[in-house]
């Protein structure tokens, strides 16, 4: 017979979320066990942010070194060791991988299962030769790297964001299916640490920003010579390792040593056995409620990127928390994604939150105003030679933000101010008047939100009638 297990939460899934339930829920008092059939940390921590983010580090230094001149200080084209980038990366992980441990979660008092977990009915699942019957389930099993199926891709080598960490030389000519962030954001650390790259996309690269946002990133990748083709679908792949082919629609074929595709993700799933316990779900992930609830299954939550919405480490963990409180407190949550900002980080960085221009006009109307800033009149920025970009602000009436967008350096920082407004219904006027420390890059959320009113205060026959009048009284 095996193990029965009755805890309060039974956690499938030691990434981000997961392991965020698990740690505020255990830490409350309630019993929790937790399931991770492969690494814990998930692809964050082991395949996506965090190793990204080292490459990219490497990168920007790469670049400091051929950019330098105007600042003084004489250019040179870097020696760059890839292995040794790739070292760094594995560094960093290294470096994280206790916060996330089992050991750390069984310190905690976390029951933690090294298996791969189904669901064998509606209240159990069985995993590691455990059967445990939650008085909750939490679904956080994450997402994985869809492989689209192109004719030849499963016969010729090719790599994925799970994969790419494993190589040791520097790609003499990279090729990446996908335009969207991470593409994008490998494409650029790897041209700027010494490959030639070239990115296919089948749609509008970084479709999901505001096109005016997208055009200035797209510009500056161009300018550094990475090759982004838009409207480029493939249809074949051939080749060996060090020589391969991607044929495109229009018959055009591009060749490379190496092959990286970035064209989405799909939630993780395939080994729950969802349908014995009663959880309705699609090729996105599990179905839930507003309150993250299956629509199926009352015991059963899923957070982060198999809830089938957002895809990003930090709505998981935002999600976790709405869970612990309706889980353990019986406190009514609702998702909200209106006020969650995403970041993607090339250089410049793209952060947006809120709706877009475009969203907002066609739900408003003319209702709509546009507020921008550019960072070429930003004095830090100035001085940092940083002044590629702006911010933009999407304004409904009585000064409601619907939705802030910037390019720029740091605009993953920046953005941060207007998803608290976001949040806490802060008006466009709350931006504008507080102080902002100088000189800063911070100031540009301040001077974008003051450029709604430059009209309205400096343009304005009114404004400088009550002015004059004012004066003639004394």
């Amino acid at each position: 017979m095996s193990e029965v297990l009755s805890p309060d939460l039974c956690i499938i899934g030691g990434g981000s979320g997961g392991l965020s339930v698990a740690a505020g829920a255990v830490q409350m008092g309630a019993s929790v066990v937790l399931i991770e059939g492969h690494k814990m940390g998930g692809d964050c921590l082991n395949y996506g942010c965090v190793p990204s983010k080292a490459l990219i580090a490497a990168g920007k230094a790469a670049h400091a070194h051929r950019t330098s001149a105007p600042l003084g200080v004489a250019s040179n084209e870097p020696q760059v060791d890839y292995a040794a980038a790739q070292d760094h990366v594995r560094s960093v992980i290294t470096k994280i991988e206790p916060h996330d441990s089992v050991e750390r979660f069984e310190g905690l008092g976390v029951t933690v299962i090294e298996a791969i977990a189904k669901f064998t009915d509606e209240r159990t699942v069985e995993a590691g030769g455990k059967r445990i019957q939650a008085r909750r389930f939490v679904v956080a099993t994450g997402s994985a790297p869809m492989v689209p199926p192109i004719p030849g891709l499963d016969q010729t080598p090719y790599m994925t964001n799970e994969t790419l960490w494993d190589l040791r030389e520097l790609p003499r000519h990279l090729i990446i299916i996908g335009g969207g962030p991470i593409g994008l954001e490998m494409a650029q650390a790897h041209r700027r640490l010494g490959a030639q790259v070239t990115v296919l996309e089948a749609a509008r690269a970084l479709g999901k920003d505001d096109p005016e946002i997208a055009a200035v990133a797209l510009e500056k990748l161009r300018s550094e010579e990475i090759d982004i083709r838009e409207g480029a679908k493939v249809v074949e792949v051939s080749g060996t390792e060090g020589a391969i082919t991607l044929t495109l629609e229009d018959g055009t074929e591009v060749q490379g040593s190496h092959l990286l595709v970035a064209v989405g993700r799909k939630a993780n799933v395939d080994t729950l056995d969802l349908a014995a316990g009663g959880v309705e779900h699609t090729p996105r992930g599990v179905t839930v409620t507003s309150g993250l609830r299956s629509v199926s299954n009352s015991r059963v939550y899923a957070i982060g990127d198999v809830a089938g919405g957002l895809q990003f480490t930090h709505v998981a963990g935002y999600q976790a928390g709405l869970v612990i409180r309706n889980a353990l407190f019986r406190l009514p949550v609702k998702n909200r994604t209106d006020i969650i900002p995403w970041a993607t980080y090339t250089d410049p960085e793209i952060a947006h939150v809120g709706s877009t221009e475009e969203a907002a006009r066609a739900e408003h109307g003319d209702k709509v105003e546009v507020a921008r800033f550019h960072f070429n009149e930003n004095d830090r920025a100035l001085a940092e030679l940083k002044t590629t970009g702006f911010a933009k602000a999407v304004i409904g009436r009585r000064g409601k933000i619907l939705g802030a967008s910037i390019v720029g350096a740091s605009a993953g920082e920046l953005i941060q101010p207007w998803a608290l407004a976001l949040s806490k219904g802060l008006k466009i006027g709350d931006m504008a008047g507080h102080v902002a420390a100088y000189p800063t890059l911070g100031e540009v959320s301040k001077r974008t939100a003051g450029a709604y009113y430059t009209p309205r205060l400096f343009q304005s026959d009114r404004v400088k009638m009550i002015v004059r009048l004012l004066a003639r009284l004394g």
